[in-house]
């Protein structure tokens, strides 16, 4: 998410069922006209707006139709690029606790400081996007390409393996196939390649297979014309178009439905798209990195993706290891994320005691990489000293198991935790829930879409 503030303004929801309460927010936000600010009442009501993909969420904790932890997680999946504020009515210390690990930016309890606590996270966000941006436009304008050691944390074998395979990517426009368990940072090596490529000056554009409906990914893709069908209010370029030049990153390839694995790769052979109720043909040159988690050569021996598009899409393989194989880099990559964790926050430089190390290395890590860093964000907001001990660091706070008898719940709202349990669990992976679960995909989006997980 690009912002500059000589040319656009940084959007901001505020979501509050509160009358009065909201439209003070807004006004006090509106203030610096470099805001665009808009208000709304309930959850869906901000369901359905994410399509404007707003910079910064401020969130009530308490809304009439659903809870801001359920609300949250279903931002964190469709905008993951948003930043978060909760502002509540409730000072509960747990609350707090557990909302900044699920990843909000901060959390500002409604009293007397509130305006001015949320203008200085505002202008926090609107200075760290900026930087961001002028980093990325210095690094272009001087021509001088991103160090891989800078972006990507480790020195192990595995690693370096790793970083060779990428420079070779980066030489060439060749197709490159990601694999890897998840959590093992595939997104994060395919900004690499492209920033290190020579399209770097161009839109990098990724695409969660298991993220958009089925019958909803045609269009994603390649776009739809106005009227094209129900829905289709104005004309929508695809992904393709927006990556035009560039980069277009292909995540959880093996999830992507047979019907639009044949125009795939009629794309890939004709390096030319149509939008859906069109017959112009648009030229693209895209380059393709694709990501998945599952053996894509074993999908296609058992008939489930097919083998010419495979092809089409191998390229150069690059395949990630589990944290839990990369020895010392598990240090390496958590004094990086303590590090920036405090920097972000304001908190006090922090470093970890010697037993600390010894129980981050001991640990297997299912979640890898992404759960490294909840487990080291957690542990600097939990210790009361700038030195994080073995006690500080707890790896079952990420992975809380749902004992769902003990609670009093009406027979939907129990099929609620449960799908909602399966798809923590597979990282919000729909596709391998329904299977999980032996239930329609379309079940699990329109509970999505009402809120109800």
């Amino acid at each position: 998410m690009k912002l500059n503030s000589a040319e656009k303004p940084l959007t901001i929801f505020v979501v509050e069922d509160d009358l009065w309460y909201g439209e003070l927010l807004v006004h006090h936000l509106q203030l610096n006209p470099e805001n665009k600010v808009k208000r709304f009442e309930s959850g869906s009501d901000l369901l359905n707006a994410l399509d404007e993909n707003p910079h910064i969420i401020t969130l009530d904790y308490s809304l009439p139709d659903m809870k801001g932890d359920k609300l949250l997680k279903i931002l964190k999946s469709k905008v993951p690029d948003s930043e978060i504020i909760i502002v509540s009515g409730q000072e509960d210390i747990n609350t707090a606790l557990t909302m900044m690990r699920e990843g909000v930016y901060d959390y500002i309890v409604k009293n007397e400081e509130t305006k001015e606590r949320l203008w200085n996270a505002v202008n926090h966000i609107r200075n760290k996007i900026s930087l961001e941006d002028e980093v990325k436009h210095l690094r272009l304008q001087i021509g001088d390409k991103s160090d891989l050691r800078n972006m990507i944390v480790g020195n192990s074998e595995q690693m370096n393996h790793v970083f060779n395979l990428i420079s070779k990517a980066t030489t060439t426009s060749i197709n490159v196939s990601l694999t890897g368990e998840t959590g093992t940072g595939k997104e994060l090596v395919a900004r690499a390649i492209h920033l290190n490529s020579s399209r770097a000056s161009k839109a990098f554009v990724a695409v969660n297979a298991t993220a958009i409906p089925r019958d909803l990914m045609e269009s994603e893709l390649f776009g739809h014309e106005k009227g094209s069908f129900t829905g289709a209010i104005n004309t929508r370029i695809g992904k393709f178009e927006e990556a035009n030049g560039g980069t277009l990153f292909l995540d959880e390839i093996a999830d992507l439905d047979f019907s639009i694995q044949v125009k795939l790769l009629r794309v890939l052979q004709e390096r030319e798209i149509t939008r859906v109720g069109s017959n112009q043909i648009i030229p693209i040159d895209v380059r393709i990195i694709t990501a998945t988690h599952k053996n894509l050569s074993e999908e296609v021996r058992v008939g489930l993706f097919r083998e010419d598009l495979f092809y089409r899409l191998l390229g150069l393989p690059i395949q990630l290891p589990p944290l839990k194989d990369r020895g010392n880099d598990i240090l390496l990559l958590a004094k990086q994320f303590l590090d920036s964790f405090c920097s972000l926050n304001k908190l006090s430089r922090k470093t970890f005691s010697v037993a600390a190390k010894e129980k981050l290395l001991a640990y297997q890590y299912p979640g890898n990489v992404r759960e490294l860093k909840a487990v080291v964000e957690l542990a600097a907001v939990m210790t009361i000293n700038d030195q994080i001990d073995v006690d500080d660091i707890s790896f079952t706070a990420t992975r809380t198991p749902v004992d769902l008898l003990d609670q009093d719940c009406t027979l939907d709202e129990f099929n609620h935790k449960i799908i909602r349990y399966y798809l923590d669990r597979y990282d919000n992976n729909v596709i391998e829930t329904a299977k999980k679960l032996d239930i329609g995909k379309s079940t699990i989006y329109r509970l999505i879409k009402e809120g109800k997980l």
